[in-house]
């Protein structure tokens, strides 16, 4: 397990933890009321929701998972940390805390990751929350080079040895400003090689996870395209430009909202995590 405690002033939170079948998974339980299922992306854990799991908790049961290999969660050998494993994961901790009528809330990776447990259990979700993420395979050339550099050996040997994905990617100057302490709480959850293992397989699963991603952008609409559904766009995020996916969100929901972040990038939820919370209530009141 990670050693680190985080500090209750940021992250004011019990931590509970599932015995999954893969290993030990961190996540976070708050208030009552209708359930919200809060999944992270790369290279983040469920600290990334603490200012709207804050503004949410006094009406909505709010549920931040850490998959395995982020965060305070196990990082188990002989887990392959592939999208597939991380949404077998996350759907044994829905199974597990017995979620009926729940909203998801997927951004990044955790739009696949969450989708993917969400499209077996459809009778049970209320709603979709998504917000920079894609459930269909990623064609842009741009982020299909990034897959290629980054699972290069040398970038490969910089995500281990130098954290290169949190310092450059979530803490370098395009991405958004935090506090010293906040940075910390990225840095100290990778804090040695073996602990960032994880992190070397998403870029590669751009790629490589094309197979689910051709299932997914099937049955997501099949499943869940008549669910009420929030997007929440980040209107300056260079990963998911909004030109490209915003239609394609689009087409895929009968009962679609939309909210432009306009000054938000792709961490939306610390670039613009009180515009996130509100539309949030407003949709699922």
């Amino acid at each position: 397990m990670i050693d680190f405690v985080p500090d209750p002033s940021l992250y004011p939170f019990e931590s509970r933890w599932f015995d999954s079948s893969a290993g030990r998974v961190h996540y976070i339980d708050e208030g009552t009321g209708p359930p919200i299922v809060f999944c992270h992306g790369s290279p983040t854990w469920s600290f990334l929701y603490r200012h709207i799991v804050k503004s949410l908790r006094h009406q909505y049961r709010c549920i931040a998972v850490d998959y395995l290999g982020f965060g305070l969660s196990a990082r188990p050998a002989g887990f392959d940390y592939t999208i597939s494993e991380h949404t077998a994961v996350v759907g044994e901790l829905i199974d597990h805390l017995q979620l009926d009528g729940f909203v998801l809330m997927g951004q990044d990776w955790g739009g696949p990751i969450g989708l993917g447990a969400a499209t077996t259990r459809a009778d049970r979700v209320k709603g979709l929350v998504l917000g920079n993420t894609a459930f269909w395979p990623i064609e842009p050339l741009a982020n299909r080079a990034f897959s290629v550099i980054m699972s290069s050996r040398p970038m490969q040997r910089r995500i281990l040895e130098q954290n290169l994905l949190v310092e450059q990617f979530l803490l370098g100057r395009t991405g958004p400003t935090l506090t010293a302490a906040e940075a910390d709480h990225y840095r100290r959850v990778q804090p040695t090689k073996q602990a960032r293992r994880g992190l070397t397989v998403m870029p590669r699963e751009i790629r490589a996870a094309r197979p689910l991603l051709e299932k997914l952008a099937r049955d997501v609409p099949a499943c869940l395209g008549d669910k009420p559904t929030l997007a929440v766009w980040g209107m300056r995020d260079m990963v998911f430009r909004p030109t490209a996916c915003i239609p394609r969100i689009r087409s895929s929901f009968t009962d679609l909202a939309i909210v432009e972040l306009r000054q938000a990038k792709h961490f939306i939820q610390e670039d613009a995590p009180d515009q996130i919370a509100a539309a949030i209530a407003e949709r699922f009141h």
